[in-house]
């Protein structure tokens, strides 16, 4: 994890929007009514459930997720904190904001855009450096506890999944572009779109920004495919 001396200016910006980003892009994906991806089809379970908003919904399932990572032992950011607390909102101010279209094509579209858009955002906010947000680290988690990957992942993502469709949210063609593509789009964006972390100026010499003892100054990076 980056320092946070290290261009905070710079690391802010690119959270912020890359989590407004987020938000609205998954805004843009539920007015396609084509289906949304697995997490926000758990949300809309939820939601349909308690009466809240979706994006009120987004942050109390963030926050329950946080909880999560103490007996896993993993350690929010600031980035985490603010991906919590900001992506619902957005997607509550897109959802009011954005029109639903008619016409198939431009809910194809739609589909397209929001998960493109949904990839760069990632990008933006896990490549500044200060902490995945809450679904990545109960992920990487359970992965430092012994289980691979794709199983926790798959693992993950098969539940949300099937409790929110069971709850009454959406599935769809949506559902299965977001599973297909996210994971190399984002594979392609994070790379590009990482801020590395600066040498440290303090003559330890040692470029070791997270305590790690890696030496390379680079930050850990998320699996490509799980996005929050």
């Amino acid at each position: 994890m980056a320092r946070l001396d290290d261009r905070p200016v710079q690391r802010s910006l690119r959270i912020a929007v890359g989590l407004a980003l987020y938000g609205m892009s998954q805004a843009v994906l539920v007015k396609a009514h084509l289906g949304t991806d697995p997490w926000t089809v758990f949300s809309q379970g939820i939601a349909k459930v308690t009466g809240f908003t979706l994006g009120e919904t987004t942050v109390v399932v963030s926050l329950a997720l946080l909880a999560l990572w103490v007996p896993l032992r993993q350690r929010p950011g600031l980035g985490t904190a603010a991906n919590a607390l900001m992506v619902g909102p957005f997607v509550d101010l897109g959802i009011a904001w954005i029109p639903a279209p008619d016409h198939w094509g431009v809910r194809v579209a739609y589909v397209l855009l929001a998960v493109t858009g949904i990839a760069v955002a990632t990008g933006l906010y896990v490549g500044a450096g200060w902490g995945p947000g809450p679904r990545d680290g109960l992920m990487t988690g359970l992965v430092r506890r012994g289980i691979p990957l794709v199983a926790a992942r798959a693992g993950i993502e098969a539940s949300v999944l099937t409790v929110g469709w069971l709850l009454g949210g959406s599935v769809g063609v949506a559902t299965v572009v977001f599973a297909a593509g996210i994971g190399p789009l984002v594979g392609y964006t994070l790379p590009r779109l990482t801020l590395p972390a600066a040498p440290r100026g303090d003559g330890d010499g040692d470029g070791d920004d997270d305590g790690d003892g890696d030496r390379n100054g680079t930050q850990p990076q998320p699996a490509p495919g799980a996005p929050r």
